[in-house]
């Protein structure tokens, strides 16, 4: 199983969210059990997904963190991120390699057993799968596969599987036991008030 945090950042550029705050807060207490994948809203311009991509890099770097960069693979490029993470309406897998290259970290979207081997097949690192939980931070999902859809992709791959969509600490537990590797969360610490703790909270869950 290659090295990778079992904790996953996503950042929520919504307005009223302070990704970066919420970063600074979580990498001193997950340091390299920390990925960021930085997504930004479909209007944000490349700059802008550019200037935020290359923040995170930089904050994540002394931590150990890994940095991913969600759909853009250009911008992940451009500001050596370790990779990427691909969605369904985004490059194929394969493509995602070959302009990645060999050694990146590169992620997919999955909902199912068998789409799942394929993107395993087409050379992804992990799975994101999901959503697990109903969420509101991102429109148009289809409904919620829980525990038991993450099970049966599981048991299909070989790869780490990340839980994602409506992921909270109470919820986490449940998601390991049917072999989920990491989770994916958003509004669990942007939403925190106190996300320092809440990312103690998250470790602790996927560790113990």
């Amino acid at each position: 199983m290659p090295s990778l945090g079992r904790l996953h950042l996503i950042t929520d550029t919504r307005p009223g969210r302070d990704p970066l705050a919420v970063l600074r807060a979580a990498l001193p207490v997950a340091r390299a059990e920390l990925v960021v994948q930085v997504r930004v809203e479909d209007d944000a311009t490349d700059r802008e997904a550019y200037e935020l991509a290359q923040r995170v890099v930089g904050l994540c770097r002394p931590y150990g963190a890994t940095c991913l960069v969600n759909d853009r693979l250009h911008v992940a490029l451009a500001v050596a991120a370790a990779g990427g993470h691909v969605g369904a309406e985004d490059l194929p897998v394969a493509a995602a390699r070959r302009v990645l290259g060999a050694g990146a970290v590169l992620g997919a979207t999955a909902r199912e057993p068998g789409g799942a081997a394929a993107a395993v097949a087409a050379g992804v690192t992990y799975l994101g799968v999901g959503p697990c939980h109903a969420t509101t931070t991102k429109a148009g999902l289809p409904d919620p596969i829980g525990p038991e859809g993450v099970r049966a992709v599981a048991g299909a791959v070989d790869v780490p599987v990340i839980a994602i969509g409506g992921v909270t600490v109470a919820s986490v537990p449940a998601l390991r036991a049917a072999g989920a590797y990491g989770v994916a969360v958003v509004g669990a610490l942007s939403a925190s008030p106190d996300p320092a703790r809440t990312t103690a909270e998250l470790i602790e869950a996927l560790t113990c």
